[in-house]
């Protein structure tokens, strides 16, 4: 009997560790994450709550509208994405922020306010003159430039940066005007845990129709 009583007290610890592994594991470290892996997530299953996170994210889309940005959709309109010019944060082929790039970059603050509300995702772009491996280079250095302005300024607890060099132009590389559009930090505004929470209890709202990406 009291091996059967000391079995049994195993099960019940095993099981127990078998739920907290299961917890940890729901725990992501999202700098680990791919571009792909963290634009795709957190999932929105419900369908009330994904109109709702919708709703929301366009109201604040027609705000960043409002303040001259470049705007666009994505993910059925759960996802905004923020387009600036690189040659208006940065000189030819430098890496060091121009003074003037705050005016833009501060328009994004407060997307980095509330812990959870948002991940911000920074991918940098550039055209392909010079080597591959020099457009990888000088897109890393250029995000981190961003990212660390960022740092400075407001919170990085949610902000993702990623390099992309060369490797998705919007155009064909065959014109000035062309390389310069190829020349892009793209900033993707994703719906984090929080904001999915204040979905689900209706504190989030609004609407209006952004041009959205496919």
């Amino acid at each position: 009997m009291k091996v059967n009583k000391h079995i049994r007290y195993l099960i019940a610890m095993l099981a127990i560790c078998a739920c907290f592994i299961c917890d940890a594991k729901k725990v992501v470290d999202i700098y680990e994450l791919t571009f792909d892996e963290n634009v795709s997530s957190p999932a929105i299953v419900k369908e009330n709550i994904a109109q709702r996170v919708q709703d929301f994210q366009n109201k604040q889309a027609i705000d960043l509208i409002n303040n001259n940005l470049e705007v666009e959709m994505m993910r059925n309109g759960e996802v905004i994405i923020v387009t600036i010019p690189a040659d208006e944060l940065f000189a030819p082929n430098d890496t060091i922020l121009m003074s003037k790039s705050k005016d833009t970059l501060s328009k994004l603050l407060k997307f980095t306010k509330t812990p959870g509300m948002y991940k911000m995702l920074l991918v940098m772009h550039s055209d392909n003159t010079g080597t591959h491996e020099y457009s990888t280079r000088l897109t890393s250095a250029r995000v981190n430039s961003v990212f660390d302005w960022f740092d400075a300024n407001g919170s990085t607890q949610s902000v993702v940066p990623y390099a992309f060099g060369d490797i998705q132009p919007l155009k064909d590389n065959n014109s000035m005007e062309k390389r310069r559009l190829n020349r892009r930090l793209e900033i993707y505004i994703v719906p984090g845990e929080e904001m999915l929470e204040q979905a689900k209890s209706g504190k989030v709202t609004g609407k209006t129709i952004i041009k959205k990406r496919k």
